[in-house]
C-alpha cells in the first residue's frame, strides 16, 4: 500500500485565496473532495457551519426539511447570524414571517403531519422571536 498523499498547508491557504474550488483543490493534491474539505477544516480555511437549532428546535424529518416553513427559518437565522441569504429568499422569508406574527399566528411542527400554523401563544410566537433576532442584525 501507497503512502498517502498529504496537503502542504501553506500552499493549501494559498490556493484558497485564490478561489479554488475544492473540486479543483482534490486534484492538485491528489486526494478526495472530502479530504480537501477536512484539510480546511483542520487549517481553519473553512467557514463556520451555521446553528439553525434555535430557528428549527424540532427534530424536522428529512422529508419536511425543504418545505416552506423550514426553509424561511433557516434563512432568517442565516441572517440573525450575519450571513443573510441572497435578497429575493430573504424577503421571501422576512414577508412570510411578518404575516404570521401580523396574523397572530405562530408555526409549529408534527413529524407525521410536517409543519401547520397554529395560534400563536400569548407570551410570543416562535416565529415572532427568529423574525427579530433576523431584524435586529440586518439593523446593524
Amino acid at each position: 500500500m501507497g503512502r498517502r498523499p498529504s496537503i502542504d498547508r501553506a500552499e493549501l491557504a494559498r490556493l484558497v485565496a485564490q478561489g479554488r474550488s475544492v473540486r479543483e483543490l482534490a486534484e492538485h493534491f491528489g486526494v478526495s473532495e472530502s479530504g480537501v474539505l477536512q484539510a480546511k477544516r483542520s487549517a481553519g480555511l473553512a467557514k463556520a457551519m451555521m446553528d439553525h437549532s434555535a430557528a428549527l428546535p424540532w427534530k424536522v424529518a428529512r422529508e419536511h426539511m425543504q418545505s416552506g416553513p423550514a426553509t424561511n427559518l433557516r434563512n432568517l437565522s442565516a441572517a440573525a447570524q450575519g450571513r443573510a441569504p441572497a435578497a429575493e429568499r430573504l424577503n421571501t422569508a422576512l414577508r412570510w414571517a411578518q404575516r404570521l406574527v401580523d396574523n397572530g399566528l405562530d408555526v409549529g411542527y408534527d413529524p407525521a403531519a410536517g409543519f401547520t400554523e397554529i395560534p400563536a401563544p400569548s407570551g410570543g410566537s416562535h416565529v415572532g422571536s427568529v423574525l427579530e433576532a433576523a431584524r435586529r442584525a440586518l439593523a446593524s
